[in-house]
């Protein structure tokens, strides 16, 4: 896969729809996706699902995990005079919230625009909006509104996905669709090669909302070994919780995770040469690995992260080298699984 490509598959990921709870629309592309590598790839409880690799049942089975859904909002009512009030769906920074273009996804989509309150009228000492003050004006009068939103709707941030001068790419919803990306290049790295270990997919939903999707999905498949793909901060490396952009993936050491699958993904991307990071988080990682880690009798289990600025916005943006560098990880870790 060349970098056009993976642009292109980046801006197919992003720009559909996939709030927690609400990620058909997503699922159905990722699922589409996945078929071109795994014929069975199919949707079942709202998680994609597909298998690969070697077909010996006695080989090892890996778990490779990316999930579909982003944060948004939530309708809970239709006001009399005309707007929307709103929930968040996932942790939302409430300082971004004033005038931002969102989409209302009702019977069909409709625009709006979170009211702001002009700074002419303001001493410029005003605090973030409450959840309870944040309005959502569509224009609608008031009995159209209500035909068309329902409470319930999910709500997205409008935003655009597009390449930046330097190489950059951003877009809404990178968080972690370019983690569905970065899967699907390895399997297409891997596409004519016999493998050591049997491979099943899992494309999880509402991780943004308790890793839910990843804790059946898990369950389900039984696996020996999972990766939870996922995004961290991008920052410039002064930071010992931040990453590099372009610096390649990063390799997660935890308490919570297998320092044998740590020290894998490190030897393998040694071995072939990949850009690598440390990732080192104290405690828990706050990604499906979490779950992974207790399902069942527990599943060993590591993340590998994709350093991203600008996180839960609508203008998350990622270098699509590291995306690369992490489907590369991952191809180099699954030729050598047998050793793990």
């Amino acid at each position: 896969m060349n970098r056009q490509e993976l642009l292109s598959l980046l801006t197919a990921l992003c720009k559909v729809p996939g709030v927690s709870g609400a990620e058909d629309t997503a699922a159905a592309i990722a699922c589409k996706a996945l078929s071109a590598y795994c014929p069975d790839a199919q949707i079942r409880h709202g998680n994609v699902l597909g298998t690969c690799g070697s077909t010996d049942s006695s080989a090892p089975h890996v778990l490779l995990d990316a999930h579909i859904d982003q944060v948004g909002l939530i309708v809970t009512s239709v006001t009399e005079d005309g707007f929307l009030t709103v929930g968040q769906v996932g942790g939302l920074d409430r300082r971004l919230l004033p005038a931002q273009r969102v989409t209302v996804h009702g019977k069909q989509a409709v625009p709006g625009v979170i009211c702001c309150m002009p700074p002419h009228l303001t001493d410029g000492t005003e605090k973030a909006l409450s959840w309870k003050e944040v309005r959502i004006d569509t224009g609608y009068p008031v009995q159209e509104l209500q035909e068309l939103v329902k409470p319930g709707d999910c709500i997205t941030f409008d935003g655009v996905a597009a390449e930046m001068p330097g190489g950059r790419f951003t877009a809404p919803a990178l968080d972690d669709r370019c983690g569905v990306a970065a899967i699907l290049y390895a399997l297409d790295a891997l596409k004519t090669e016999t493998l050591p270990c049997r491979i099943t997919v899992l494309f999880s939903t509402q991780e943004e909302v308790g890793e839910r999707g990843a804790m059946i999905g898990a369950f389900a498949v039984d696996p020996d070994m999972a990766l939870a793909v996922d995004v961290s901060f991008a920052g410039d490396g002064k930071r010992t919780e931040t990453g590099i952009a372009g610096a390649g993936a990063m390799i997660g050491f935890s308490p919570s995770l297998s320092r044998r699958i740590s020290d894998a993904l490190v030897h393998a991307a040694v071995a072939e040469e990949i850009p690598w990071q440390y990732e080192v988080m104290p405690g828990t990682t706050g990604t499906n690995a979490d779950r992974f880690s207790v399902t069942r009798e527990g599943i060993a289990a590591c993340t590998v992260s994709i350093p991203l600025y600008n996180m839960h916005t609508p203008a998350e943006s990622i270098d699509p080298a590291d995306v690369a560098y992490t489907g590369k990880l991952i191809a180099a870790f699954l030729r050598r699984c047998v050793s793990c």
